[in-house]
């Protein structure tokens, strides 16, 4: 009976065994499964005699091949992984829009600068002036498309990051309810239940692709603790994230985690966490590239749409009459009141701000947080960090911050906060406003001619220009001055005899009264600076709050030596001029440096403005594609190590598979040996 049973025990081992292995085997494609492998051990020996003979084997357990070390690289791996991947997929085609011909800003400002300077060579030919138009709008249509897209990533990030919160909810969930199982069944069995154990570290691995996770072990459970250092899962427990609307900017929707009865906000991690995951990637990408790209983008709108309304509305159009807006007007009412979002935790009757771009020179690509610390005071922080000081609702005029004033509209209290955004929506709203071909002001408003028979050296080296321009967003002091203009010439310069080697000049208002008189120098090219009275369409005199009469100054360059009495003439550019010397300022816009005046490098072009965005975009996208290829790498090589410890082998199991074969054949010839020494012995009775 002892070989019998000694038999019967290498049969149930090996039996055991060609289980485990047929089982390795059907599960060689399972995803997370461990490889398995069968401990045996000894029976009990009995003693004959002085000696002890074994009693046959018994099953000892069947193991996990597992090693927890190669599992957290795994995860660690394959959250960082898919934090790039999720980066690199949003960034690529924003790279490519913007840097494109056919989708970017570059080749649309370009051509917007050739019809220019097309009209410059021919100021009065309607065809140049309808290209011009067209290719106005097409600029105006190709900003409005790259915001547009820019805007509808924005929307598909927040809809990707509400799916993925959902995801995340459901996988913690799963994580709670298998340590539930398995400390119940380790409890009550004394063993460790493989398999749940499996489906538990390949939801945890699983869970590492939305967002970044550190596990710690307690007992047979196994605690989840965010990169950001919150709890998401505590034994049979499981918190939820959750996506709500921004309480600075609803456009943005942030992360929160639910913690019992608070919510704690893990959008922007401290500095040295992250977040980690397709989540950690989004939002990274989000504050890294999106806002900023639209900031940038804006300000490009903001100065094209300022800088040429301005410079338009310094010339004469072909009606005769002053230039209007190219581009619709930056300061409306409608977009000064987008600029603000107050904070959903504000004081209902706080209202917002009026935002009023003052200089889009000065502007910056980032955003305000603004802060009231009594009812009047607030104190005001770039998004890069730096705090701008404070400020009151009391001053008048309001102060100027990075090119922008503010004016509440509203009672705050302390503590009630604003998000200041003065870029970001302007590449969006912009629209052509020209329609009529006769209205571009190519023309500049004033010119100068030699009176008829001067026979001196006397020469006009350049025309007359106004020393102050036009304020195209004052539209009371812009009629006003353009009345003036209209009502001020000619204005008849009349040079005296030369003496002690000067020579002086008179000049006198359309009815003949004397208003100013200069010198020069004769011989040489002298600039003259004329100081003219203003007049109403009346032509009376246009006066300041004290009571005296306002002037406004022209300056122009005169060259050779002018005999007693030559005189000339200037006065305003009539209707059809074929001058184009406002075409010509208009068309300096492309090489002036207009945008970020205010930084140390005093300014850029808006071509190399655009440029710059492009390569800012176009550098992370490089750095996205490095990082993504390294991140690959160490990932298969994550899995390589854990599969290779833990992977099913289909070589390997198929030879477990002819060894636990010949073992359970050799034991039933133990057994077969028993029944055969058995009928011996009872035949030999």
């Amino acid at each position: 009976m002892s070989l019998l049973n000694i038999g019967m025990s290498g049969l149930a081992t090996s039996q055991s065994s060609l289980m485990t292995t047929g089982n390795n085997i059907a599960n060689a494609d399972t995803a997370g499964y461990s490889r398995q492998q069968t401990v045996q051990g000894t029976k009990a020996s009995n003693q004959f005699g002085n000696v002890f003979i074994g009693t046959g084997a018994t099953l000892a357990d069947v193991r996990r091949v597992y090693n927890s070390y190669l599992d957290a690289q795994l995860r660690s791996a394959t959250s960082r992984n898919s934090d790039v991947a999720a980066y690199q997929n949003q960034i690529t085609p924003i790279d490519k829009l913007l840097s494109e011909a056919d989708t970017g800003m570059t080749s649309a400002l370009t051509k917007f600068f050739a019809s220019v300077q097309n009209l410059n060579a021919k100021p009065t030919d309607e065809a140049s002036r309808q290209l011009l138009l067209s290719d106005t709008q097409a600029l105006s249509n190709r900003f409005n498309s790259v915001s547009s897209q820019l805007n509808a990533q924005n929307s598909s990030i927040n809809g990707n990051l509400s799916n993925m919160a959902n995801q995340v909810n459901n996988l913690a969930a799963t994580v709670a309810q298998l340590n539930q199982k398995i400390s119940e069944m380790s409890t009550s069995g004394g063993g460790m239940p493989n398999e749940l154990l499996d489906q538990r570290n390949e939801t945890v691995r699983q869970l590492s692709q939305f967002i970044k996770v550190d596990v710690s072990e307690r007992g047979s459970s196994l605690d989840l603790y965010l990169g950001t250092g919150q709890p998401l899962v505590l034994g049979n427990s499981a918190n939820s994230l959750e996506v709500v609307p921004g309480k600075s900017d609803p456009t943005r929707s942030t992360l929160q985690i639910n913690l019992g009865s608070t919510s704690v906000d893990i959008t922007t991690p401290p500095k040295g966490q992250d977040t980690g995951g397709e989540i950690g990637g989004l939002l990274r990408y989000r504050s890294e590239v999106l806002d900023p790209a639209l900031n940038e983008l804006g300000r490009v709108a903001l100065v094209v749409a300022d800088q040429m309304n301005s410079q338009m509305a310094q010339g004469i159009d072909k009606n005769g009459e002053f230039g209007g807006n190219l581009f619709n007007d930056i300061n409306s009412l409608k977009l000064i009141g987008q600029r603000s979002i107050a904070s959903t935790g504000n004081n209902s009757a706080s209202g917002n701000f009026d935002v009023t771009i003052k200089d889009t020179g000065k502007l910056t690509t980032n955003d305000y947080t603004v802060t009231f610390t009594s009812a009047t005071d607030y104190s005001v922080k770039r998004s890069d960090g730096t705090d701008l000081g404070s400020f009151s609702t009391t001053t008048t005029p309001a102060p100027v911050i990075d090119g922008f004033s503010l004016n509440l509209n509203g009672t705050a209290v302390s503590g009630d906060s604003f998000k200041i955004t003065p870029t970001r929506n302007a590449s969006a709203s912009i629209q052509t406003e020209m329609t009529d071909v006769k209205r571009l002001a190519i023309a500049a408003p004033l010119k100068a001619e030699i009176g008829a028979g001067i026979k001196s050296s006397l020469s006009i080296a350049s025309q007359p220009s106004l020393v102050v321009p036009i304020n195209n967003y004052d539209p009371a002091a812009k009629l006003e001055m353009q009345t003036a203009l209209k009502n001020a010439g000619p204005i008849k310069v009349v040079f005296n005899a030369p003496a002690n080697g000067s020579q002086g000049y008179d000049y006198f208002d359309s009815k003949g009264n004397k208003i100013g008189s200069g010198t020069m120098v004769p011989g040489q090219t002298n600039t003259l600076n004329l100081n003219i009275k203003m007049v109403d369409a009346s032509g009376n005199p246009v006066l300041d709050g004290s009571g005296v009469q306002k002037t406004f100054a022209v300056k122009m360059d005169v060259a050779g030596a002018p005999n007693s009495g030559d005189n000339m003439t200037i006065s305003l550019n009539g209707a059809g001029s074929s001058d184009n010397r406002n075409g010509l300022a208009l068309a300096g816009l492309q090489s002036k440096q207009t945008v970020d005046t205010g930084s140390a490098s005093k300014g850029m072009t808006l071509v190399d403005a655009y440029g710059k965005l492009i390569e800012n975009v176009g550098s992370k996208a490089s750095q996205a594609r490095l990082d993504s290829a390294a991140n690959g790498s160490i990932l298969d090589s994550a899995k390589g190590a854990r599969d290779s410890l833990s992977g099913v082998n289909l070589d390997d199991e198929t030879g477990n598979l002819v060894k636990y074969q010949q073992y359970y054949t050799a034991s039933s010839q133990i057994i077969k040996a028993a029944q055969t020494i058995f009928s011996t012995l009872i035949s030999s009775l």
